[in-house]
């Protein structure tokens, strides 16, 4: 079997997967700028979000804080917003305090020093070498799943992707594989492989520019099997209530606390109610007990299935009716009355945003 890290075979993959890469990648704006804020805000959307989904958010992104100083200058509310519905909202958090931090101790220049960039909130190993190597050339292997993936496969390694010894070999490797001087179009290109040929399931061997280097396809029926997955664990369920609360044409709103889950989102009020029979009370108790309201609740209206990455809610929406109180927000960090034309203003979640057009679809009909 071919030994990819002598010499010749190492040229000769790098020389046939750049000329793939010419040839065969997908055209993304992000791609025809070496611009390190642009580069930056792709590298953070495509961390969690596939390329199809982020073109348009980064697209709206770009025209909406074309400058790391807009970014920075704009209310985090803005920020949330136009993230709105993409997901992993902390992204957006720490892309708005690494550009106000930016600005603050940079002079609005991306640092291209390691230290400095990788000081910067939500900026961790693989983001800061991928922006070093596309937008400023420094010879930095980049690491991600896709690239674990392809290595994986060309040097059959068969121990758990995620263990710390698996993670300094895969980690070596990257190094000795990256072509200094075009890291940038190197890195590009490996990630490139992972996502279009080498995939996780029913990988295309036969259009892959460097499969005869492959110890995987070699050795194994079905390179697939690698990297060694883990045994899928079953998230836990949630049943979530929340209220429409009326007042008159307005309805209340409360904002999520800034940091954790879902953080400076704006929601419905409500919480995790498990028990089926109990959840009317419990939003009445609930409202009483956060926001100082009294309400009565009117009727269910609709019913939102959605999945985070580590559990799942079944969100129970109810038309209520305030009574009286002050509403002022305990554990969120604001509450608002507003119309239904306003909700379009605030950044919502995906599950609470399905609650808004099952509204506009009741008051259509």
């Amino acid at each position: 079997m071919k030994n990819l890290l002598e010499s010749g075979q190492t040229e000769a993959f790098r020389n046939a997967l750049l000329a793939w890469y010419e040839a065969h990648r997908r055209d993304m704006p992000w791609r025809r700028t070496r611009d390190p804020y642009s580069v930056w805000i792709s590298e953070i959307m495509l961390e969690q979000t596939r390329v199809d989904q982020a073109r348009p958010y980064y697209e709206r992104f770009m025209n909406r804080f074309p400058t790391v100083g807009d970014l920075g200058e704009a209310p985090l509310e803005d920020v949330l917003k136009v993230w709105e519905g993409m997901g992993y909202y902390a992204r957006a958090r720490n892309l708005h305090r690494a550009a106000r931090q930016v600005v603050a101790l940079h002079g609005g220049q991306i640092p291209e020093d390691p230290a400095q960039i990788s000081a910067l909130p939500g900026i961790g190993p693989y983001t800061a070498a991928a922006i070093l190597s596309i937008a400023f050339g420094k010879d930095c292997p980049v690491v991600d799943g896709n690239v674990i993936r392809v290595l994986s496969r060309l040097f059959h390694l068969t121990d758990d992707p995620a263990a710390a010894a698996t993670k300094k070999v895969t980690a070596g490797l990257a190094e000795r594989l990256l072509l200094k001087g075009r890291a940038g179009d190197f890195n590009q290109a490996m990630m490139e492989l992972g996502a279009t040929v080498c995939a996780p399931r029913q990988p295309e061997c036969g259009a892959c520019p460097v499969s005869s280097l492959c110890l995987a396809r070699q050795v194994l029926p079905d390179p697939s099997v690698l990297p060694r997955k883990q045994p899928r664990k079953q998230r836990p369920h949630h049943h979530v209530a929340a209220g429409i609360v009326r007042k008159g044409d307005e309805m209340l709103i409360v904002r999520r606390p800034l940091e954790g889950l879902l953080g400076g989102l704006w929601e419905f009020p409500g919480g995790i109610s498990e028990e089926e029979a109990a959840r009317e009370e419990f939003l009445v108790s609930e409202m009483s007990r956060v926001l100082g309201i009294d309400i009565r609740v009117d009727r269910a209206f609709a019913v939102v299935r959605h999945a985070f990455t580590h559990f799942e809610i079944t969100l129970h929406g109810y038309h209520c009716t305030y009574l009286g109180g002050k509403a002022v927000p305990d554990t969120f960090n604001d509450c608002r009355w507003v119309s239904f034309d306003a909700l379009e203003e605030f950044a919502f979640s995906r599950a609470h945003r399905r609650l808004i057009e099952a509204l506009a679809a009741e008051v259509s009909l």
